[in-house]
This record gives C-alpha cells, structure tokens and sequence, in this order.
C-alpha cells in the first residue's frame, strides 16, 4: 500500500461490532491498514458510546495516541496524554422526569448510569443485564445512587420490550427533554438533548483542523448515524443494523472480516 493516495485526511471509527471484532481485539491485518492511512497524511479517531474509563485499556493496547470520542460524544479524550479535553454531563433532574415519564408509558424500567470523568464508574441497578466480559462496573446499593455524582448517559432496559421497541417508545415520549439511541444489543441509552457522535467528532475534528468533507467514517449500530451523518462518506458494516446500512454509502465486510481494512487497502490502492 503505497503512501500519498489516500482521499480522506480523518478515518472516524467506531468501537465495538466495527473495529473490535468479537473477541474485542483488532486484527493485524486491520492495525496495518490505519497505519498505512495515518502515514498517508489522515488522521484516526475512534467514536465509541463507551466513555473512557471503558476505552481506555483498549486504546493503549493499540499505541493510540490521537484524540478519541467517547460517551456518545460526551467526551473528547487525548490518550496519548490520558487527558479528557471536554466533557458534556446529563442534567440529573431531566434525566429523572424522562425516565419517570417513560415508565408512565411501559412500566418499570431497569437502570444502569455511566458516571463522569476519566474514571466515572458504571453504576448497575437491581436486575439490569448487564453485558459479560472485563468491563468494570458497581451495582447501585439503593435508587439515589443513581443521582449521586454527574453522569454521561443513563442505559435503559425493559423486562419484556426488545431494544428497538423500547427505543422507539422512549423517543416518542420524552425526545423534546433528551435524547435517545440504541447503541447495540441491550443498550438503550438516555443522553443530553443534542448530543450524539457527530457532535463529539466534530469537535475533535476542529481541535485538528479537519472537517466533516475531510471524513471517512465506519458504524454497525443506529447511534452512528449522525456521525454518517456529518461524514462526507458512512460506511456501515455486514454486521449492521439495517437503520445504518439504509443511510449509509457503502456496506463493507464484518467486523470479524476486517471490513476496515477493506476499504482502507482499496482506498490506499487508489482503486
């Protein structure tokens, strides 16, 4: 793959079911192919819905140094100098009258709340599925918890509705106080009116002197589209959720098939 001929100068891409593959590793093949767009002059971000304290480990497995996007764009994060640069909280009382509002609508809900800051803890309620794997995170002693300290994103799930139908609901009932997406399976998240990846990206794009004409961005989940949005060119993976791959350019390969990389190495072929 020869330097020079690469068209984007920012490949945006997102974390789990796009660049991680099942196993939550990256590929050789996949790390090769970002490092030969970066010293074809673009710059990588990841824009991930995890915040940092959940990203970070992985980040420095990769050698990342660049700037990254996390919490659904609530944070901008310098992993080369673990330093979070912006950080966008979720006003408690709002987030407290949307979820009673939603469970006036479908009954009660089961709650878990990423927590603020470059160690925010995950806060786990009574009966909330939580996810398998490494992830770090505190069951909630008692309901206040949940409001103890600022937050990020508060997670939603329900004991019968599936994601998509709970999304939508929540959307439908309390879209004017904040915003709602579905960010893969199990993760309905509550987030600040206005937020989403796009806006994260945008910032962090700005800091580097890049625009959204500049992008190439990669998804699987319905929370990235408006980062497809903003990007000049959305790639959906095989693995995606069909409201991605509807607003999206090209579909690629899966995950675990590199998908990525290609793009990249036809890109980088000049193909």
């Amino acid at each position: 793959m020869s330097a020079g001929t690469f068209p984007y100068r920012l490949v945006a891409t997102d974390l789990d079911g796009t660049l991680l593959r099942a196993d939550d590793t990256v590929s050789q093949r996949t790390r090769d192919a970002l490092a030969a767009a970066t010293a074809a002059g673009a710059a990588h971000i990841v824009v991930t819905g995890r915040a940092v304290p959940w990203t970070r480990h992985i980040l420095d497995d990769l050698g990342y140094q660049g700037l990254a996007v996390c919490g659904q764009g609530a944070q901008v994060y310098h992993a080369g100098e673990h330093r979070l640069l912006t950080s966008v909280t979720l006003d408690r009382q709002l987030a407290g009258l949307a979820l009673s509002k939603i469970e006036a609508e479908v009954g009660p809900l089961l709650l878990a709340a990423s927590r603020d800051g470059l160690d925010g803890d995950v806060l786990i309620g009574d009966g909330y599925r939580a996810q398998e794997g490494p992830l770090p995170y505190v069951p909630m002693r008692e309901p206040s918890d949940l409001w103890a300290a600022p937050l990020n994103k508060v997670y939603i799930q329900h004991p019968t509705l599936g994601d998509d139908e709970l999304a939508a609901v929540a959307r439908e009932t309390v879209g004017s106080l904040v915003d709602v997406v579905m960010a893969g399976a199990g993760i309905v998240e509550i987030l600040p009116l206005g937020l989403s990846k796009a806006t994260g990206l945008s910032l962090a794009a700005r800091r580097l002197g890049l625009r959204a004409a500049d992008t190439i961005a990669f998804g699987d989940m319905p929370n990235d589209i408006p980062m497809f949005g903003w990007a000049a060119h959305g790639v959906a993976m095989a693995n995606a959720h069909d409201e991605l791959k509807a607003v999206a350019h090209e579909v690629t390969a899966s995950n675990d098939d590199d998908g990525i990389a290609v793009v990249l190495e036809h890109l980088l072929a000049g193909a």
